[in-house]
């Protein structure tokens, strides 16, 4: 089944479907063998990755060749945060066009300006995008799509813009009519009470996102009952490896020695193994010459 197919699936699934967040090839891997069976390509952990802020400091170029590692490394569907669609309806649909050629399963937009801003910082002056021009945007994302199951995700932010409830459901609406497959409702309160008002006044007339990074005490039993579609943990790989890092080469640089930090690592065979190693073993037996004579290339060829 196609991967585009797959996450379709899921957003429409009767049951509720959870995306975990990667950053590069290896762990979107490591996502896939913990059975997720779909995958966050997150801006701000891909931002992160490259030492740059999720301001769209890494061009989109740059993130599709993260992009191309992620999707050959892993055989489950993956969903870009595309920020703003990296400029205008032109710039989005060439995305799409890109994105399909990468195998990438679907793209979520939010409705803010470009260059972006992170959700968490200093929000609430936050300026939001027209939704007319917004809406021309996914109309041009989805009639640039040639795949017909690629996944467009559109992610209101008037909450997180401090604009309201009411606002925040007329966008959403707007952007359901425009053609998206879903919306993304986003909420930086530690509690799930804007979310909960958004769910009972939307009525389930369309798969809804979330993503509990500030509300993350909420039982996820909840969510499955305000009828949420897909849970995003959008960002936890990346500040999980932060910690391991960090506290790995702290304690090395404090003791010029590795015997202290050795058995809390993976192992090299570990490291070998996500890269598949084997395969290559395998293949190298198959396709190098058995006898160790490999062809000389200064040899003259006889024509």
């Amino acid at each position: 089944m196609k991967k585009t197919t797959r996450l379709k699936q899921l957003i429409h699934s009767p049951e509720i479907e959870f995306l975990m967040e990667a950053h590069n090839g290896l762990s979107a891997k490591i996502a896939e063998e913990c059975g997720f069976q779909g995958i966050w390509a997150s801006g701000l952990t891909i931002s992160a990755s490259l030492g740059v802020r999720d301001n769209n400091e890494a061009s989109w170029t740059q993130v599709l060749d993260v992009l191309e590692f992620m999707s050959d490394a892993t055989s489950v569907p993956i969903l870009l945060d595309g920020d703003t669609g990296y400029g205008n309806f032109n710039n989005a649909r060439r995305l799409v066009k890109k994105l399909e050629q990468k195998g990438i399963a679907g793209v979520c937009i939010e409705d803010k300006l470009f260059p972006k801003t992170n959700s968490f910082i200093n929000s609430e002056v936050q300026p939001l995008a027209d939704i007319n021009e917004f809406c021309g945007k996914i109309n041009a994302m989805k009639d640039s799509q040639t795949d017909e199951d690629f996944v467009v995700v559109a992610r209101v932010e008037a909450l997180i813009a401090g604009w309201g409830l009411e606002e925040s459901l007329r966008r959403a609406e707007a952007y359901r009519q425009a053609g998206a497959d879903a919306v993304l409702i986003h909420s930086k309160r530690a509690d799930i009470a804007e979310i909960e008002a958004f769910m009972k006044d939307w009525n389930s007339r369309h798969p809804v996102v979330i993503v509990p990074t500030k509300y993350y005490r909420t039982p996820t039993e909840k969510f499955a009952e305000l009828g949420v579609s897909v849970v995003i943990w959008a960002n936890h790989n990346l500040r999980a490896s932060i910690v391991a890092m960090q506290q790995t080469a702290r304690q090395i640089f404090q003791e010029k020695s590795l015997v202290h930090v050795e058995k809390k690592l993976a192992t090299l065979d570990e490291v070998f193994r996500l890269q598949q190693a084997d395969e290559l073993k395998e293949a190298e037996k198959k396709y190098l010459p058995t006898d160790g004579n490999l062809t000389n290339p200064d040899r003259k060829r006889d024509d």
